[in-house]
């Protein structure tokens, strides 16, 4: 799917919802000039459209479209498209968060309470229509589905919108009861925990090389950044609990044992979804291929998080997480671990291991010390 202008996007003829009711008025670009759109509206909404209906725009017209104001219509209405795969599904909702995010982050964009609100709005579209393509989807099914899918040349659009489906499958196996509405703000928060880096100049976020010292403290400005964004920008967003949102930005890079960053909050004094995030924005950062480094499989991507757990991860959210993780025998075979500084919203030409500290002792893991209560899931985390 892609933008065209400000007003339309097309979609493909594979992915229009047929005999039921479409939610979106189907449009033409027929203009014979390359330099000027004239959209022509050929089907309205609210009608339903048949096989045979699409088969003849499918010989007559090259190309069909939907109003930018109906893209949300006409991302619930994929959900219904049941002989297109998950893959495809889900590129197409990517391709719109990215849309979103851009509106944000592109920096010759002046940035407005408005656009704010237009943002956070569509993102939590895309997020609620991802959550019903996957959320029956374990760890290591939405690892091969994230592994399919194409990715964009700014990092943290991507990393973003894989932490967001992360959250969700891991929100989804710490409550498997959940309302919809909490799922999408573990959604939701993953998709924003970034925000504050709209801030940050584009060369510094972009960097795949080692950061230097002074670069890496302005980095270290984003969960500020953002929570101040969203707190002094008064947002109208049905459905989006703000005081949750602005804790997952300001306290994912909190480490679980105090050390992090930037208040050195601990243990559950972290917000829940904020302790979920880092551990989403952990796993994708090792697992998932960029053109900057060669990803780590995902044994040995559980082995090095699991020399973090008590020091930046919750020991026992990450038992659940590796439980998610289908078919998965620790055996710990890689024996190097990251430093305290390591930040997975950043690109990494090569990740920076080095010789592992003593920590804590897990199953599979024999060089490690067991903390008390780890494994066990309580029935209310945080």
């Amino acid at each position: 799917m892609t933008k065209m202008g400000n007003n339309f996007f097309s979609v493909s003829f594979d992915l229009i919802v047929v005999n039921r009711t479409i939610p979106y008025d189907l449009y033409v670009n027929s203009s014979a000039n390359e330099s000027k759109e004239k959209y022509v509206r050929i089907y309205p909404k609210n009608e339903t459209l048949t096989l045979e209906d699409l088969k003849l725009f499918k010989k007559k017209y090259f190309q069909l479209y939907v109003h930018e104001l109906q893209r949300e219509e006409y991302l619930k209405s994929l959900i219904h498209c049941h002989t297109v795969s998950d893959e495809q599904k889900t590129e197409i909702i990517k391709d719109s968060a990215i849309h979103y995010l851009d509106k944000l982050f592109e920096p010759d964009k002046e940035f407005t309470t408005e656009i704010l609100s237009e943002t956070i709005l569509g993102c939590k579209t895309t997020v609620e229509s991802m959550v019903d393509v996957i959320k029956d989807y374990d760890v290591s099914k939405l690892q091969s589905l994230i592994a399919s899918l194409s990715f964009h040349d700014f990092y943290t659009y991507d990393h973003s919108i894989n932490v967001s489906m992360y959250c969700i499958a891991l929100y989804t196996a710490l409550k498997p009861n959940a309302p919809k509405e909490e799922v999408i703000m573990a959604g939701l928060g993953g998709l924003l925990h970034d925000i504050g880096k709209i801030k940050i100049p584009t060369d510094i976020i972009n960097n795949p090389d080692k950061l230097t010292e002074e670069e890496f403290d302005v980095i270290k400005k984003h969960p500020d950044y953002g929570f101040h964004l969203l707190d002094e920008n008064s947002c109208d967003c049905e459905g989006v609990d703000f005081d949750i949102i602005k804790r997952i930005v300001h306290e994912h890079h909190e480490n679980f044992n105090g050390t992090g960053y930037p208040q050195k909050l601990s243990g559950i004094d972290i917000h829940l979804l904020a302790r979920i995030t880092a551990i989403a924005d952990f796993f994708d950062a090792l697992t998932t291929k960029r053109s900057y480094h060669e990803v780590l499989p995902t044994e040995d991507a559980i082995a090095v998080m699991a020399k973090s757990v008590g020091r930046k991860l919750d020991p026992e959210l990450f038992t659940l997480f590796t439980t998610s993780v289908k078919q998965l025998v620790l055996n710990g075979k890689i024996n190097r671990e990251l430093p305290e500084d390591f930040d997975p919203c950043q690109p990494q030409n090569v990740l920076p291991f080095r010789a592992p500290k003593p920590s804590y002792k897990i199953e599979g893991f024999a060089d490690k010390e067991k903390p008390v209560g780890f494994g066990k899931i309580k029935k209310k985390v945080g």
